[in-house]
């Protein structure tokens, strides 16, 4: 199907059919909201694991399953497609998909590396397809009233400083339960390695697969992703010039090659830094971004925002939202819309290869212990 032959979704009551590449606990979860719409319907799972196929199909009875995604595209009743793979299989997936003909809502991070970002985005752009990243703050009423009741209104003044933080995040430290300790003849492992060089079955490496620079970029991109694309939001500007970042494996000696403790600084062209601290040690918790102005500073997260002037004596101003449910609900919706309308979504491909993008360059920088110079213009990084 191309572009220009596209018709299936365009009416308000027209049937849309979801294939899921990828429905593990988080797939699942947000299959579950795309069936919050009576128009879609799940017609067709993939997954290298039968155990995860089974869980999907008490949510979806009747859809057809599948081991390779290829041939879940050649499904003839699809027009859109959920991806929530591990991080290493996003682009491949997300650039077949595109080129099938159909429209994405790919989990964060959408690369596993920084050059795979622009490949995605040709992919969208050429075939004229909707790709919605799940950076679900972008469709958060909150954090939208926040941006526009402070930083629209030169409330916050000159933005200097966004310090981001994530601590104690436990998904990081899972330990891979009994059951998988020898390999499921129902999981292909080959299959699951895809990309990455073969190494003998390992179920910590399955089960817990963010904690392996193989598969994923350990907290930088599955925490720093989100609160940077914030970030990015908030104050307009994208591609960092710098990046620096120091940490390691401090204290989960588990065989991990994600650092437990991680600090990254990054720097932007319109003068301001930005900040991600995380550490996965037991003894905190908590998740926000703090953005620190001339006029005041904002402290916002999933379930709040404090505004406070910078004259001496002001009251902070504090909102709390009360959903009613997870406001990832309000990113599907906005895909769906576009899907129909044809319009960009909240979290557009670009958007999402941004926020990635900056991400990696912590990694990056992590990794060579080394400060990068990044080309903001060409988005390379520069030589020593």
């Amino acid at each position: 199907m191309t572009a220009a032959s596209y018709s299936r979704v365009l009416g308000a009551n027209d049937a849309i059919l979801l294939g899921v590449i990828g429905p593990g606990v988080r797939g699942r979860h947000v299959m579950s909201l795309f069936q919050q719409d009576s128009r879609v319907r799940v017609t067709a799972l993939c997954d290298i694991y039968s155990y995860q196929l089974d869980k999907a199909l008490e949510l979806a009875p009747g859809a057809k399953t599948y081991r390779d995604h290829r041939k879940l595209l050649e499904h003839k009743e699809l027009d859109i497609v959920l991806i929530a793979t591990p991080d290493h299989w996003h682009a491949a997936t997300t650039i077949d998909a595109l080129n099938a003909g159909k429209d994405v809502y790919v989990e964060k991070p959408l690369t596993r590396k920084i050059e795979e970002g622009p490949e995605i985005v040709k992919a969208a752009r050429v075939n004229r397809r909707v790709c919605q990243v799940g950076m679900q703050q972008r469709s958060g009423p909150h954090y939208i009233e926040a941006k526009r009741r402070f930083v629209d209104t030169g409330l916050l003044g000159k933005v200097t400083l966004a310090r981001t933080w994530w601590y104690g995040n436990s998904y990081h430290t899972r330990r891979a339960p009994e059951f998988l300790q020898t390999k499921p003849s129902n999981l292909d492992w080959a299959r699951f390695l895809g990309p990455l060089k073969w190494r003998d079955w390992d179920p910590q490496q399955y089960w817990n697969w963010r904690a392996y620079l193989d598969f994923g970029g350990g907290q930088v991109t599955d925490l720093f992703t989100h609160w940077i694309d914030v970030v990015h939001m908030f104050l307009k500007d994208e591609i960092p010039k710098s990046a620096s970042a120091a940490g390691g494996v401090y204290h989960f000696k588990d065989g991990r090659t994600a650092p437990d403790t991680i600090n990254v600084l990054l720097e932007y062209p319109s003068e301001f830094t930005a900040t991600f601290e995380a550490t996965l040690a037991p003894g905190v918790k908590g998740a926000a971004i703090e953005f620190v102005g001339t006029k005041g500073s904002l402290w916002i997260s999933r379930s709040k925002y404090v505004f406070k002037a910078a004259e001496k004596g002001a009251e902070p101003v504090v909102v709390t939202p009360h959903y009613d449910q997870d406001f990832t609900i309000e990113h599907v919706r906005n895909f769906l819309q576009c899907v129909e309308t044809r319009q960009r979504p909240n979290g557009d491909v670009l958007i999402g290869h941004r926020s990635a993008q900056a991400s990696h360059l912590g990694n990056i920088a992590y990794v060579q212990k080394r400060r990068l110079e990044f080309d903001p213009i060409r988005e390379v990084i520069l030589p020593l």
